[in-house]
C-alpha cells in the first residue's frame, strides 16, 4: 500500500478539467471559500448528537416504532457525517490539513469508507466528471437502477430495494472494489484496522454487539445505502448533460427532505461542482448568488423536491434548450 496514490490525487487537485464559464470574480471566490472550523466542528457533534439521542431514545422505551425510527434517524446522521467527510475531503473543515484529515477520518469510519480513499476516486470524479475517466460514473455503468429515462414506480421499487437491504453487495462492494479507494496511507489502513478490530473485540467482551448491529450496521445498510442512491441519481443522472452547467444538478427542497437526504449543503450539487472550493455551509449562498449571474438561470439543471421533481426528471428524457425555467416551476 502506497501514498502515491494520494498525493497524486491532491496534487491533480479537484478541479474540472473543462473550462467553466467565468461566474464570479476572484474576490467573490475567496470569501465564499473562507473556512468556517468552528461550524464544521459543531456540526459534526449535532450529528453524532443525534445519533447517541437516538440510541438512547430507542433503548430506553423500546418498541418497533422507537427502533425504526431511530434507525431512520441513524441512517440519515450516517449520511450527514458523510456530508462533511465531504468537505474535509475538498480541505474545507480546517484550515490545518493535518486536523482536517484526522477529523475527516473519524467522521469516514461510521459510513465504512475511508476520507483518503474516497478523495482519490472524488477528485477524479470531479476532474473528468461523467466521463470514461470518472470513476463514479464507471463504477454504475450496467446497472439497472441507473438507466434513466425510468417510471417513478421503477426508481421507488429501486429505493426499496437498497431500504430493505437486497442492493447491498451492490452497494458496498462496488464501492470498495475500486483499487485507488482502497490505497490509502499505511498508517491511516493500520489506524482503521485496529479501530474496527478493537471494537469487535470490546463490544463481545464488553457485550455491547447488539447495540452495534442493531445501530450501526442495521442502518448502515439500508436507509444510509438508500439515501446515498437518491443522491446519486439527484447528482448525476436524468441531465442534459451538455455542458458543465447542466451535467449535474441542484435539488431546491423543503426542509424535511434535506435533512433526511441532503444536509450540509449536499443538494446544491451543481454549484459544489462548479466551485468545490466553497465549504457547504455557503453553497446557499453561492447558489443565490449564481442565480442573478447569465447564463447560469437558463442552464443550469435546478429541480424542485426529491419525490416529485427528482422522480418526474427521471421519467422524462432531457430535452435540450429546457432546463431552466421548467425545471424551477416543477
Amino acid at each position: 500500500m502506497t501514498e502515491a496514490v494520494v498525493a497524486r490525487s491532491a496534487k491533480l487537485g479537484d478541479s474540472c478539467v473543462r473550462e467553466i464559464p467565468r461566474l464570479l470574480t476572484k474576490d467573490e471566490i475567496r470569501d465564499l471559500s473562507k473556512i468556517d472550523s468552528v461550524k464544521f466542528t459543531a456540526a459534526a457533534l449535532l450529528e453524532f448528537s443525534l445519533i447517541a439521542a437516538a440510541v438512547w431514545i430507542s433503548e430506553t422505551w423500546f418498541n418497533p416504532v422507537t427502533y425504526v425510527l431511530a434507525v431512520i434517524v441513524i441512517g440519515s446522521r450516517i449520511n450527514g457525517l458523510g456530508g462533511l467527510m465531504h468537505d474535509a475531503a475538498h480541505y474545507r473543515g480546517y484550515a490545518n490539513r493535518a486536523l482536517n484529515d484526522f477529523v475527516g477520518e473519524l467522521l469516514a469510519l461510521p459510513t465504512s469508507s475511508s476520507m483518503a480513499g474516497y478523495r482519490n476516486t472524488h477528485f477524479a470524479h470531479h476532474r473528468e466528471l461523467n466521463s470514461e475517466n470518472d470513476p463514479d460514473w464507471q463504477r454504475n455503468v450496467g446497472l439497472a437502477e441507473f438507466e434513466f429515462p425510468a417510471p417513478p414506480r421503477k426508481v421507488l421499487m429501486y429505493i426499496t430495494q437498497y431500504l430493505t437491504g437486497l442492493k447491498t453487495g451492490t452497494a458496498v462492494f462496488g464501492f470498495h472494489k475500486n483499487k485507488e479507494t482502497r490505497d490509502i496511507p499505511a498508517a491511516v489502513a493500520r489506524a482503521r484496522l485496529f479501530f474496527f478490530v478493537a471494537l469487535l473485540f470490546a463490544s463481545i467482551m464488553l457485550g455491547f454487539w447488539k447495540i452495534l448491529l442493531l445501530y450501526w450496521i442495521v442502518p448502515l445498510l439500508t436507509v444510509f445505502l438508500a439515501i446515498r442512491y437518491i443522491r446519486n441519481v439527484a447528482e448525476h443522472y436524468a441531465v442534459e448533460h451538455e455542458n458543465v452547467l447542466n451535467e449535474s444538478r441542484t435539488v431546491l427542497a423543503p426542509l424535511w427532505e434535506r435533512w433526511l437526504i441532503a444536509p450540509w449543503g449536499l443538494n446544491y450539487h451543481l454549484e459544489h461542482h462548479l466551485f468545490p472550493s466553497v465549504p457547504c455551509f455557503r453553497l446557499g449562498e453561492l447558489h443565490r448568488l449564481l442565480m442573478t449571474r447569465e447564463p447560469y438561470p437558463q442552464i443550469a439543471h435546478i429541480t424542485r423536491g426529491y419525490f416529485s421533481g427528482l422522480l418526474r426528471d427521471c421519467a422524462n428524457e432531457p430535452r435540450s434548450g429546457e432546463i431552466g425555467a421548467p425545471q424551477a416551476a416543477a
